[in-house]
């Protein structure tokens, strides 16, 4: 099943090559070409040429070439149904498949990251200035999360009232339930999922939000960590936290680190290691090692020092002959936590 022709003519031609390059590449015009410094191989003369017009770019250094969609797909490390899905929903293009109920399907799973989106959004405002997010954001100040932090993260908070989300972005009950955002109680009324709680947003590797990862502050009621439930964008076996910012990091280090969640991954990326991923409540899953080993070949496990990086020893020599990786365990100090280490103790976290 793949998307019609015509459908994606229409996306190279909605995506000036000019605009998609330069938002990752400095560019400066030579005639009727731009040129720039390659962002495929290390260079200090620019060989990398981008003819806008004919929607072709190409390297002179080490000889990579192709078009927007190419651009995308290798720069954002995705398929190609996925580099013409995140420039279709770049200019507005309504995609049509070769079969009718992929379409249906597609469409339908777009609303549900539309409404994630708005969520998310609407969470992160409120972590931002609402006068009840203070202690939020005086609990973020205490973890060294700076401004910066918060809004790369699009962390958010979600306030204490039962319903406030559901009755503030006003989306249809079916769409609230079916992204998780809210639920339906034993009295029969429509609930927040997430309530009194500092939310870390989760993205897939095209960075569309498809949960929502939240954690009670210190003194707060409930379990300390709470996740969206498995939807029709979520599957927790195969997302990983923050796999699509580091994915370009991972590639470039041919490394991984897995921490356990999304406190650990932020803090790894403020003690200078960029290249982290948390696996948000769960056991690495053999999805999980299946999607890390598209980006890199080595795989670093870097779990609170409590056995659980040894739970899963047993399973290195299978992960290993399988995907033709190498598994090891960072050598964390006992007891120690990667997000509190990252605080007190960078430089341990780094050499771990």
């Amino acid at each position: 099943m793949g998307i019609l022709d015509e459908d994606i003519e229409r996306v190279r031609g909605a995506n000036p090559l000019d605009v998609i390059v330069g938002e990752q590449v400095a560019l400066r015009r030579v005639g009727t070409r731009w040129v720039g410094l390659c962002p495929f191989h290390t260079e200090k003369t620019p060989s990398f040429s981008v003819n806008a017009e004919a929607g072709f770019w190409f390297c002179f250094g080490c000889q990579a070439s192709g078009d927007a969609i190419d651009f995308v797909r290798e720069t954002q490390h995705l398929d190609f149904v996925g580099a013409v899905e995140t420039l279709a929903g770049r200019a507005g293009i309504q995609l049509r498949y070769d079969d009718v109920r992929q379409t249906s399907t597609r469409r339908r799973r777009q609303s549900l990251v539309e409404a994630m989106e708005k969520a998310v959004s609407w969470y992160h405002e409120r972590l931002l200035t609402g006068d009840d997010a203070r202690p939020a954001r005086a609990y973020l100040r205490s973890r060294g999360y700076d401004g910066e932090v918060v809004r790369r993260h699009r962390l958010g908070w979600a306030p204490e009232g039962w319903d406030e989300l559901s009755r503030t972005i006003k989306l249809p009950e079916s769409v609230l339930r079916d992204t998780g955002l809210a639920f339906v109680n034993s009295r029969d009324r429509l609930q927040d999922s997430f309530r009194g709680r500092l939310l870390f947003p989760i993205f897939d590797t095209r960075g569309d939000p498809v949960a929502l990862g939240g954690r009670a502050l210190p003194g707060g009621d409930g379990p300390k960590y709470k996740n969206s439930p498995s939807t029709k964008l979520y599957d927790k076996s195969e997302v990983l936290y923050g796999l699509h910012w580091a994915k370009a990091d991972i590639v470039a280090s041919k490394e991984v680190v897995v921490c356990e969640g999304y406190t650990d991954v932020i803090g790894l990326a403020l003690a200078g290691v960029p290249r982290a991923v948390g696996v948000c409540g769960t056991a690495l899953t053999d999805r999980h090692v299946a999607t890390l080993r598209n980006f890199a070949r080595r795989i670093v496990l870097a779990f609170d020092a409590d056995g659980a990086g040894q739970s899963a020893a047993d399973r290195f020599y299978e992960w290993e002959r399988r995907y033709e990786i190498d598994v090891a365990v960072a050598a964390l100090p006992p007891g120690a936590d990667p997000g509190d280490l990252a605080r007190t103790d960078p430089d341990a976290l780094r050499t771990a």
